[in-house]
């Protein structure tokens, strides 16, 4: 029952004794502060330019290619802009006091659906934007949770996922934008798995649909509209492996699809229906194919890989299936690629470690293959800060307790050391930490003189599929361990300070930073836990419903009563008296997949062993800070945290 773990965690805050807790508010009491210090205006207004960094990520062409839609942040939250040329002003849009989500401009004129939630509760809604006359309609039903939003070819319809039949289930739904109340039902899910529309055929008739079980079981289908059943076209139930639908090919005779059962890694690869085997494109590369994007005609497409950590862009002629790699582009990450209508140009994101998220315009040649210059659209505002002089991290492996080399970014600052070290362990677990601009990270540096360091510990992604699989189930603590590695390593290096070491991480991670204070409280001086796991029994128990399943995978299922036994015995919240870490908690109020009762249960099992403990919570937000007057507060509140506990 989902409230069981809830109702345990209540009788828990009811029995303790009481204690004395200063409380106070900001953000016209949005923001609960509890036992943290009044925050010197020093701090303030030495982090005043770093939190004033904007970017302005690429969203869509508009319907003729000669401007582009971009998200930025004027004010408060990203909003919808438009730029009509290079390094042109950005004429804002949408004047929402919630964050725009994803954007799909519909094809034929220049109306977008875009998605948006209210106070992080992800319970996203899509709506109908038309920038002639700045109006906007909602197409959604306004209660459930919808996503994946994907425009028919002709632009009349509407496929997405949405939770609206129960609550629970990741259906897809059809809907006609000019009667959404008529929406259908296309396919039912009758388990807990993801499921969402991937592309539409050339004749709008059949849609390619995804369904995502876990980071190494993934399938993809072939159904048509208007009819129950659908084909199997790639995974099973019984080998698992995992695929990505990407496109269907220009005569819909077969798709294009991500998937790693030739090897290691996510590998491009094309299938035709006919039944025969799929064919690797990309056998020659050892990376993860990460982003892809076909053209309208269907005769190319763009592709990016993710090289260890870092990114490069390919271009495909899809009907040879022979690539070539894009030169010149600056080294860092990229994404959102988008083909214009006409395909003479490919728009695209890129992040390095000195520039925030710009939008960017490959010109491209007649042939597939070939392609000009790449011009910047947008130069986001840095704060006034000399971002050349960001420290560029340094790739390293260390060696865990199995020998395993375990791959990490090191940002050190340009002075003489040692210097005390922040671990920032990223979140998923099946994710990567890829050095991207942070002003974060380049704050803590320069204004506290300390070294971050990001390891991707073993179950993150980008390693291949057996890395990925390290920490499932019972070797759960297998990654906690390669946190002792790392601090073992620190402690080999000259120009690190292993007697000031603090952890950092958020979601996963915020679990990290509890297990690892578990672990090795007498190795740290201080750990930060943002909207963090803290007793995965609960946490499964109390999670949203549509996504319970899908944790159960990664983490194990507690209605076992072995793996039960096992999550409660590794639980931070079962083990407060081996945490002797000053502790900063980080929480959302609204947040739908690591609900506040976890935040709540760790604060209150610290305080009530008498240890200390930092507690921030906004009121309207979620999974994460999005709003800049909480993201502020929140960033100076940890640099005192670092200046009290990690650096004296």
């Amino acid at each position: 029952m989902k409230n069981k773990g809830l109702l345990s965690v209540l009788l828990l805050l009811v029995s303790l004794p009481l204690l004395a807790v200063e409380t106070r508010t900001a953000n016209n009491g949005n923001l609960v502060m509890e036992d943290i210090p009044q925050i010197p205006d020093t701090i303030v207004q030495d982090l005043n330019r770093y939190q004033n960094v904007r970017s302005a990520p690429f969203q869509s062409f508009s319907q003729s290619g000669d401007s582009l839609y971009i998200t930025t942040r004027f004010g408060d939250v990203a909003q919808l802009h438009r730029v009509d040329k290079p390094a042109g002003a950005r004429h804002q849009l949408t004047f929402f006091d919630e964050p725009i989500g994803s954007v799909q401009r519909r094809p034929g004129n220049d109306h977008i659906a875009f998605t948006m939630d209210a106070g992080g509760s992800e319970n996203a809604q899509i709506f109908l934007f038309d920038p002639k006359d700045g109006s906007s309609r909602l197409l959604s039903d306004g209660e459930s949770r919808n996503g994946a939003v994907l425009w028919s070819n002709q632009g009349d319809r509407l496929a997405f996922q949405s939770t609206r039949r129960n609550g629970a289930a990741n259906d897809i739904w059809l809907l006609e934008p000019d009667k959404p109340e008529a929406a259908t039902l296309l396919m039912e899910s009758g388990d807990g798995s993801w499921w969402g529309p991937s592309d539409w055929n050339s004749d709008d008739s059949k849609l390619l649909i995804q369904q995502y079980v876990s980071a190494s079981d993934s399938r993809i289908y072939l159904q048509a509209v208007g009819a129950k059943d659908k084909t199997l076209l790639a995974g099973s139930a019984d080998a698992p492996t995992t695929n990505f639908a990407l496109a269907f090919d220009s005569k819909d005779k077969g798709m294009f699809l991500i998937t790693d059962r030739f090897g290691q890694f996510q590998q491009l690869a094309y299938q035709a229906f006919d039944g025969s085997e799929a064919k690797p494109i990309t056998r020659d590369i050892p990376w993860d194919v990460d982003g892809f994007a076909i053209s309208k005609k269907g005769d190319r497409a763009a592709f990016i890989v993710n090289q260890d950590g870092f990114h490069a862009l390919y271009l495909l002629d899809t009907h040879s299936l022979k690539y070539q790699q894009v030169d010149g582009l600056p080294i860092g990450l990229a994404g959102g690629l988008q083909f214009d209508e006409q395909g003479k140009t490919l728009g695209l994101t890129l992040n390095t470690a000195q520039t925030p998220s710009d939008s960017f315009v490959l010109t491209l040649g007649k042939k597939p293959l070939e392609y000009g210059k790449l011009t910047r659209w947008t130069y986001s505002e840095v704060g006034g800060l000399d971002t050349d002089k960001f420290v560029q991290p340094e790739l390293v492996r260390y060696e865990s307790f199995d020998e395993r080399r375990i791959p990490a970014f090191v940002y050190k600052p340009n002075k003489q050391g040692p210097h005390p070290v922040v671990i920032s362990i990223h979140g998923g677990p099946e994710a990567q930490y890829q050095p991207s601009f942070s002003s974060t990270f380049q704050l803590w540096v320069e204004k506290l003189g300390v070294a971050v360091i990001a390891p991707n510990v073993r179950g993150s992604a980008g390693y291949g599929k057996e890395y990925l699989s390290l920490d499932n189930g019972f070797k759960r603590e297998d990654s906690v361990k390669d946190i002792g590695a790392l601090l073992d390593w620190i402690a080999t290096q000259e120009d690190l300070d292993s007697s000031r070491v603090a952890v950092f991480g958020g979601s996963y991670g915020g679990y990290m930073v509890l297990a690892s204070s578990m672990h090795y409280s007498d190795r740290l001086k201080a750990a930060v836990d943002i909207v963090g796991i803290s007793n995965f029994v609960t946490f499964l128990e109390n999670t949203e419903d549509y996504r319970r399943d899908l944790r159960r995978v990664e983490y194990g299922d507690e209605r076992d009563p072995e793996m039960r036994e096992f999550l409660e015995k590794i639980s931070p919240s079962n083990n407060v008296d081996k945490i002797n870490v000053p502790m900063f908690v980080i929480q959302g109020q609204n947040d739908p997949r690591v609900p506040v009762s976890e935040a709540e249960q760790i604060v209150a099992a610290l305080r009530n062993a008498g240890k200390p403990v930092w507690y921030m919570n906004a009121l309207n937000e979620g999974h994460g800070y999005r709003k800049k007057e909480n993201r502020d507060i929140y960033q100076q509140a940890v640099v005192l945290f670092f200046q009290q506990h990690l650096l004296k």
